[in-house]
């Protein structure tokens, strides 16, 4: 076993048990190159980018699954930051952004994203929970599940690319439901 790939079969087991150091490390050898190939898949910066955030949260939840025995740390790397790239190319092509939703009647006369998070019981632990996300991806949350606008609509009305929306819905849930807890 090389030095190299020894090193990132230790990383990725050190992810496996919880050490954020060890995510880091993989951070810092394999991030640029991995900006380079998602760029490469997607031809945007802003969703390499996210594809390669994508990819690291991924790193991290399934780093216990990779047996050094099957293969190189690099390649189930890169085989995952491929997977979420192709995800996104299939995704962006099924869903076309819009920056107007009023011809689509989306927007809804009355209460907007914020109004609706005031309307929540003052003494609701939910109501609490929500205030503590930022106020764009508490506008996101909100929309998604009180208004059912998908991660591509949330995308194209806030302005924010699709991988951005996918992670802040995510990111949200994963902060309410410890907020909950």
């Amino acid at each position: 076993m090389t030095e190299r790939r020894a090193e990132l079969a230790q990383a990725l087991d050190g992810c496996a048990r919880g050490d954020r150091a060890c995510l880091r490390r993989l951070y810092q050898h394999l991030a640029p190159q991995m900006i380079g190939v998602a760029f490469r898949l997607l031809r945007r910066k802003d969703l390499a980018e996210e594809v390669v955030h994508d990819t690291f949260v991924r790193i991290w939840e399934k780093a216990g699954t990779f047996d050094p025995a099957r293969g190189e740390p690099t390649t189930w790397i890169f085989a995952i930051l491929r997977h979420r790239a192709l995800n996104v190319l299939r995704g962006e092509q099924r869903i076309d952004l819009v920056e107007d939703f009023e011809p689509m009647h989306l927007a809804v006369d009355g209460a907007d994203a914020e109004a609706m998070v005031i309307a929540l019981s003052e003494a609701g632990a939910l109501r609490r929970c929500l205030e503590r996300l930022e106020p764009l991806r508490r506008q996101a949350i909100v929309l998604a599940y009180a208004r059912g606008l998908t991660h591509g609509e949330l995308a194209g009305r806030l302005g924010i690319p699709l991988g951005t929306a996918k992670s802040w819905i995510r990111r949200s849930l994963l902060s309410l439901r410890q907020c909950l807890a």
